[in-house]
């Protein structure tokens, strides 16, 4: 399955019950936000780095959010906005987002109870300090309402090539309606999804406990998993060579491309991916997903220590790619 299934994340909205909303808090409130929250969370025996996002330069903030550790939102309100992430980039506690806190926790593949364990594990510490708004009938309150109750958000990112090949993500889409979640690409705009990924989450928190949402994330995506993993099995049987050729064929370009733009480099990862995850191509799935963020625009930039003009990003990006897949042939 963690061939089809890249990542879970869980989510944790959470609000000091002394504190306003963001639209009505002020800055002396929210850096009150910050300062008590950094307190707490020194008494911690975990070790994080704490980015306050105000100053920061652009592309600092950026690789920030290509790692997924912050929000657009926090990027958004970064006068008054913060970000703790811990080793790894196995959780990130975001201050001052729409809520006071947004506490993430992430695991590679389909780990949902990994990630809930990290973000409950950080949710407990701090609330055995701090107090966070909440109330017997409606949970805990958030900035929206659509956040309250257990505050949890459950996602899985998926790659899903072949169901958007053989055009069923209307199916899947309706799928996880059925279940009270929503599918959406990663990458991309409006209904595009680069890199065919997909991010299945939950619509609403409040009526369902923790438990039922993390079971309900998890066993929509095992369907979609199957779903896709029947129509690979279908495709490698009806025309093995038609299949070698798609993912030979990204393979072939991302190890020779002198020079990559954003987009392409996304359809080429796709079969790639597929490519590693059948057992066709001489790389793992887990290089194909290190991959996928050290190919993104920040990324290449940090990695390049000296500011680059649009067309040498394309290049810096396929020497990045070619790299990586020596590296592991």
């Amino acid at each position: 399955m963690s061939e089809i299934i890249v990542s879970s994340r869980v989510r944790l909205a959470r609000n000091y019950e002394d504190l306003p909303f963001r639209s009505r808090i002020t800055p002396e409130q929210s850096e009150a936000c910050v300062q008590r929250t950094l307190e707490a969370l020194r008494e911690m025996p975990e070790t994080y780095t704490y980015y306050p996002l105000r100053g920061m330069e652009e592309n600092g903030k950026q690789v920030l959010l290509e790692d997924r550790v912050i929000s657009l939102d926090l990027m958004d309100h970064a006068e008054t906005g913060a970000v703790l992430v811990g080793e790894e980039n196995r959780v990130s506690i975001m201050i001052n987002e729409e809520d006071h806190l947004r506490i993430q926790g992430f695991a590679a593949g389909n780990s949902l109870q990994k990630a809930a364990e990290l973000a409950f594990s950080i949710d407990d510490a701090l609330q055995k300090r701090l107090a966070f708004a909440f109330d017997d009938q409606w949970g805990y309150l958030t900035a929206c309402p659509t956040n309250a109750g257990s505050g949890l958000r459950a996602s899985i990112t998926l790659h899903l090539p072949m169901l958007t090949i053989f055009k069923q993500m209307g199916k899947v889409s309706q799928l996880a309606g059925r279940m009270g979640l929503t599918l959406r690409g990663i990458y991309g705009e409006g209904n595009e999804a680069q890199g065919n990924l997909y991010q299945l989450t939950n619509l609403v928190t409040l009526g369902r406990t923790e438990k039922e949402i993390i079971d309900a994330v998890t066993a929509t995506a095992g369907q979609m998993t199957q779903m896709e993993q029947s129509l690979r099995e279908k495709a490698m049987e009806k025309d093995p060579m038609v299949f070698e050729d798609q993912v030979f064929r990204g393979y072939g370009v991302l190890s020779n491309a002198r020079r990559m733009t954003l987009k392409e480099f996304m359809a080429h990862w796709s079969n790639l991916r597929l490519g590693a995850s059948a057992g066709k191509l001489p790389v793992s799935t887990e290089t194909c997903d290190q991959m996928l963020i050290k190919a993104q625009p920040a990324h290449v930039q940090e990695q390049a220590k000296e500011p680059l003009e649009p067309k040498d990003l394309d290049i810096f990006r396929s020497r990045i790619i070619r790299q990586m897949l020596s590296e592991n042939a």
